[in-house]
């Protein structure tokens, strides 16, 4: 039996997406940019694009960037939104358990002369509201804060986030990762109080490559990509119609799908826990229950290097990560484990099960039997 048990690196795409993209790409195949017929095809099939994925969000498809990706997104967001209010401020507060994609831009932007808070977690992944409103200072300009971390599934209070930004600093920008968020929560950013968004396909059965960031109306954004003006000159290229139509069928098909799949990840997720906290010398980090995301688990297994349980349960058709995988090309110790507080002993024994709607409860039960089978003997393995 097959496990994939890694949704939260990428998910296998859709069918019906792969359908949608193969149309356009044998039919509807022209620039979008072109003043023909075939071009203001390609046009049209953007521009429903975008009311799909706007309708999701219940905002208007006005404020939908395509970009490459959440990468792109973050950076768009935070670059974009720096340097346009550079003359404003230059203090950026993010937390310590972003993706990369947010942590190394902030990185770049301390390098141009930025200076950037980093704001604290709890055992559970969760930022101090007290300590976020005692970090906005006049010269804030950007607040980035992920919707739902990565690595254990912390949800972060956002709507709560952002009244206390706009309280303090009304001219503060609030940036949500959404990347793990979307498609597992309905999120409405204009109720939220949410001015810019990032989303990426992959992570809900879309193509890779293709994503898209969320502005909100009045905001100053710079573009980081330069050329011939496409997308309002936001972001010049031509547009990657087959993936954005892609996207679009993805984004539409998880939420029509949302109440369903999260009641069966919620399940899946509990008995994975229960069956995981069964067997000697494992712990589960951050929240376990509704309150936290539906499709990930992180369970720190003592005595076992992650990297040799992943093989081991690899030779058994059963597929986790050891971490993010957005930085398994960079070994290092996850500064989000770090930031919880996990024991010296278990942050290179961590080990990432992240689930989709698609996975079943025999495909836990295969884990678990899987995990109780090989756990002594890699044990005793690692002991000599």
């Amino acid at each position: 039996m097959e496990c994939y048990f890694d949704n939260s690196a990428t998910t296998r795409v859709y069918p019906e997406v792969v359908t949608a993209m193969n149309d356009i790409m044998l039919m509807q195949y022209a620039n979008p940019s072109s003043m023909h017929r075939k071009g203001m095809e390609a046009e049209m099939a953007l521009r429903n694009a975008r009311q799909t994925i706007a309708k999701t969000l219940k905002v208007d498809d006005r404020n939908i960037l395509f970009t490459s990706g959440g990468t792109e997104s973050d950076n768009m967001a935070l670059i974009g939104c720096a340097t346009a209010a550079s003359r404003s401020g230059k203090h950026i507060i993010t937390t310590r358990i972003e993706h990369p994609a947010i942590l190394e831009t902030c990185a770049y932007l301390k390098e141009q002369g930025y200076e950037i808070t980093y704001l604290n977690v709890d055992k559970n992944g969760l930022i101090d509201l007290n300590e976020l409103e005692d970090s906005i200072r006049s010269d804030t300009t950007v607040v980035s804060i992920m919707h739902t971390n990565n690595e254990i599934g912390a949800v972060e209070p956002v709507k709560e986030a952002s009244k206390i930004i706009k309280k303090k600093n009304p001219g503060t920008l609030f940036h949500v990762d959404a990347v793990q968020g979307y498609g597992k929560f309905v999120i409405n950013p204009k109720k939220e109080g949410i001015d810019l968004m990032s989303v990426s396909g992959h992570k809900i059965h879309g193509p890779k490559g293709i994503g898209f960031l969320y502005i909100a109306n009045g905001v100053k954004i710079n573009p980081i990509i330069h050329g011939g003006g496409q997308q309002k000159n936001l972001r010049s290229g031509t547009e990657n119609v087959p993936g954005i139509v892609g996207l679009a069928k993805a984004s539409q098909l998880i939420y029509e799908r949302l109440e369903s799949d999260r009641a069966n990840m919620y399940a899946m997720k509990e008995r994975l826990i229960k069956g995981l906290l069964e067997i000697e010398d494992i712990k589960i980090n951050g929240l376990t229950g509704m309150d936290s995301a539906p499709h990930i688990v992180s369970a720190s297994v003592g005595g076992v290097r992650s990297e040799v349980l992943l093989h081991a349960l690899e030779d058994r058709d059963i597929y986790i990560s050891a971490g993010s995988a957005c930085a398994s090309n960079k070994p290092a110790i996850s500064e989000t484990l770090k930031a919880i507080g996990v024991e010296n002993r278990f942050l290179e024994s961590t080990v990432r099960f992240s689930l989709c709607g698609d996975n079943s409860m025999d495909q836990i039960e295969y884990a678990l039997e899987a995990i109780r089978g090989i756990l002594p003997m890699l044990r005793r393995f690692t002991r000599h």
